[in-house]
């Protein structure tokens, strides 16, 4: 009972994460008037402020991962139990289609669709990995009590450095796919961000472990 509760956190968090990125892409793009960096902003700012208050809200229960490529690495790490590690990523990849459904009904948009956005080309891969790296490394030496907002706040400045807007989640490329709208990407280009993500992951671990304090061998 204690992991369903744990994987319905995942799930219910992830669909949230989701409607907020999507919605508030699909809301910025049609007050915006064509205006890209103003679309952005509005895009930002309701994630920077959802993702905040999400993590408060489920980190007590699973721990708000959200997102496959940190569950692995806690996993990795043994603060997540590896027999939970793939219920762990299927509640997350259904909480994220979930999302994207959501927020087509919240705008009356068809449901099911595909993306056709492609993003593509060394500069995006990069920047995922960038963001990735950066998000588990705030992640993995934030103060105690103090992820929320850092994770926020670095996400959001992310979007703006990176040239990928910083997805920085395998389980957000996913619930992208199924959304033609301003936060989408076309199925052809999920697999680079993912795979940049998964080396994005597995920088930030290192660069946390090289910065551990270590005790002198007596």
């Amino acid at each position: 009972m204690n992991l369903l509760r744990k994987l319905a956190s995942e799930a219910v968090g992830t669909m949230l994460l989701l409607a907020i990125v999507i919605g508030s892409g699909i809301m910025a793009e049609q007050l915006a008037g064509g205006n890209m960096a103003l679309a952005l902003l509005a895009n930002t700012l309701a994630t920077v402020g959802g993702l905040y208050v999400l993590i408060e809200v489920f980190g007590p229960i699973s721990g708000a991962h959200f997102n496959p490529a940190v569950s692995a690495v806690m996993a990795w790490r043994g603060d997540l139990p590896r027999a939970s590690f793939i219920a762990y990523v299927a509640a997350q990849l259904l909480g994220a289609v979930l999302g994207a459904w959501l927020a087509h009904l919240m705008f009356d948009l068809q449901v099911l669709q595909f993306s056709s956005k492609v993003r593509y080309g060394m500069g995006q891969w990069v920047a995922e990995a960038v963001a990735t790296a950066g998000l588990l490394l705030v992640i993995l030496r934030a103060p105690p009590g103090r992820a929320a907002p850092m994770v926020a706040a670095y996400i959001g400045a992310a979007y703006w450095f990176t040239a990928s807007t910083s997805f920085a989640n395998p389980a957000a490329v996913f619930g992208r796919l199924f959304s033609d709208s301003f936060a989408g990407i076309a199925p052809g280009s999920a697999g680079g961000f993912v795979v940049a993500q998964c080396v994005g992951a597995a920088i930030g671990l290192a660069i946390h472990k090289g910065l551990e304090q270590r005790v002198p061998h007596r």
